[in-house]
This record gives C-alpha cells, sequence and structure tokens, in this order.
C-alpha cells in the first residue's frame, strides 16, 4: 500500500483573487438573467395587447341590417341615408359615439363624426330602435338607425340619382372597419323610401 504524506505548506490554497473572480462572475451572471425576465415580461405583455387589439379590430364588426335611402324632396333623388346596425356576432361593446363613417361616391369623399343633436352633413345621427337609449350597441338584440344626410352641402352634397352608387365605411372605436355598398335602384319612379 502507498500513502500519500503531504505537508502543510503543500496543500493547496483557494487564493482571494480566484474568489473574487467567481463572485464577480455569479453577479454577472444573476444581472444578466435579471435584464432578461424583465424584457421578457415586456415583451409577453406588448404581445398581449397587440393581441387584444388585433382581436378587437377582426371581430368588432358593425352589422347593417337594413338600409334605406330617403328622397324628403320627391325630386327623384336620394338625400338621406338610414343604416339600421346591430353589433355582429363575437364583438365587443360598440360605441357609436367614438365611430366614424367614411362616405365616398364618384364626386365626394367625406369624414363625418357623431352628432347626437344636430343632423348637418359634416356628421351623422343616431336613433335607438331597440335596446338601451345610448349609442352603444352592447347586446347583440339592440338596433340602432344610423342617419346620413347628404342634402345640406356642408359636408356631403351629394345626392344620389337613379342608378347612382356610393361606399359606407363604418369604423368604430377600436379600428375595426365595416364596408358597405350602396346601390340606388336604377328607377325611383316616385317612391320616397327605397332599399339601397
Amino acid at each position: 500500500m502507498i500513502v500519500d504524506i503531504t505537508e502543510n505548506d503543500e496543500r493547496g490554497q483557494v487564493g482571494i483573487g480566484t474568489l473574487i473572480i467567481f463572485i464577480a462572475m455569479v453577479l454577472v451572471a444573476a444581472v444578466a438573467a435579471g435584464v432578461l425576465i424583465n424584457t421578457a415580461g415586456l415583451l409577453e405583455s406588448k404581445a398581449s395587447d397587440t393581441g387584444a387589439d388585433s382581436q378587437a379590430q377582426v371581430s368588432n364588426q358593425i352589422d347593417v341590417v337594413t338600409a334605406v335611402g330617403e328622397d324628403v324632396g320627391t325630386d327623384g333623388d336620394v338625400d338621406t341615408l338610414n343604416f339600421t346596425v346591430k353589433k355582429s356576432a363575437g364583438a365587443g361593446n360598440l360605441d357609436l359615439a367614438d365611430a366614424t363613417i367614411e362616405y365616398l361616391s364618384d364626386s365626394e369623399r367625406v369624414s363625418l363624426a357623431y352628432n347626437d343633436t344636430a343632423a348637418d352633413s359634416s356628421n351623422f345621427t343616431t336613433e335607438v330602435i331597440s335596446g338601451d337609449a345610448n349609442p352603444v350597441l352592447d347586446d347583440s338584440s339592440e338596433r340602432i338607425k344610423i342617419t346620413l344626410d347628404l342634402s345640406s352641402g356642408t359636408g356631403i352634397n351629394d345626392e344620389l340619382a337613379e342608378g347612382e352608387d356610393a361606399t359606407v365605411r363604418f369604423v368604430d372605436q377600436s379600428g375595426a372597419t365595416t364596408v358597405y355598398g350602396v346601390n340606388v335602384p336604377d328607377t325611383i319612379s316616385g317612391e320616397t323610401f327605397v332599399e339601397v
């Protein structure tokens, strides 16, 4: 049997320099881990917000139930558009007071804002048909009538004659867009209301 006899001055010793380097490495690793965890949390939060916004833009759609053109002056031109709307399936609450409507035809392009009292052509008005007495669609059974005045001349000055068409784009508070094409029949023949 071989016995290794060592003396006190031959034992290995850990120097203070090695200990300082080890502690420094542990601290650097801890700081790096903290930065990575903080960055991952921030990215996860931003991704969640972006996902919620994207989902709202896809699912928050205004559904047009009926669209009627009205010839108030009985001159054969449609001078008022009435849209009965509801929220689509899976949509969140839609506040029409925060919505905008873009009207586009061959001769006009106008953005309209909500106004609950005056029906000038730079605004659109609403009337609750069924549901709460506010312009918010928070249930799929609620119906609200949106009215666009095409004849007052301060914004839209574009009465639609027989056979003409226009595009109406509804943009809700989340940025979701619903596009509706308005087509006036080729012959109105003295009718006050026509389906468009």
